[in-house]
């Protein structure tokens, strides 16, 4: 359409930058477009300056979507959640939750995507469902909310899939968990306690075994003292 000569308009532009937003597109492409309607002298409406900002916020580019933000002379809901959403994935939930309560100070009713952008930021969250979903024996839906994280799920996140996993007798799911134990935490010899422990009771004596050997490799070494809900998950050796 460029270059036929067909001059865009804003139905055009917001058109790109949401295709840019949704698709990966080039992030110079949509600095482009950006410069393009500036340099035309268009007056940046609130439609196409809530694009520019939700293009900029899911690139990563929070502090060009929040400079954008900042100009504007009027904001709808909708550039509200693209910033809420952006800093929920870039700066963690603590600026996610003040514009948030920046936005009901204003006056702006909340919708449900904006309270799955303040929920997204704080990792606590998860982990209450995921314990949640477990303990009532809903580990399917506890495994599809850690998938739906956005981060690297936790010890804690793993910690909660497994108790539930474990109290359902799931064990090839408690096996999952624990070995994303060991993944985060390489050089806790609790977690490779608890897979030899379930190893056993699976009757996988050989995987046992080579858990145990990992652990003499590694000299890692069982702490005294545990307390009474970890110790029925131990082995005595």
């Amino acid at each position: 359409m460029h270059f036929v000569g067909v001059t865009p308009n804003r139905v055009t532009m917001v058109s790109t930058l949401a295709a840019c937003a949704a698709h990966g597109a080039s992030l110079d492409f949509g600095q482009w477009i950006h410069r393009q309607a500036t340099h035309a002298g268009w007056d940046l409406d609130v439609v196409l300056i809530t694009a520019l900002v939700d293009m900029y916020c899911k690139y990563g580019c929070i502090n060009a979507g929040f400079d954008v933000f900042l100009r504007m002379p009027q904001r709808s809901l909708s550039t509200w959640n693209s910033l809420i959403q952006g800093f929920s994935f870039s700066k963690g939930g603590a600026m996610a939750l003040k514009w948030f309560l920046r936005m009901e100070e204003e006056g702006v009713r909340s919708d449900a995507v904006t309270l799955v952008g303040v929920l997204t930021a704080w990792i606590k969250h998860y982990g209450c469902m995921v314990d949640l979903y477990g303990k009532a024996g809903l580990l399917d839906a506890a495994v599809e909310c850690i998938q739906m994280m956005s981060f690297e799920p936790n010890v804690v996140i793993y910690g909660s899939l497994l108790s539930g996993s474990r109290a359902r007798k799931e064990m090839h799911l408690s096996e999952f968990a624990v070995r994303r134990l060991v993944e985060i935490q390489p050089k806790n010899a609790a977690h490779y306690v608890l897979l030899s422990n379930l190893y056993v009771e699976m009757g996988m004596w050989k995987e046992a075994e080579e858990v145990r050997r990992s652990m003499r490799e590694l000299d890692l070494r069982k702490e005294s003292g545990w307390s009474l809900t970890e110790w029925d998950d131990m082995e005595v050796f």
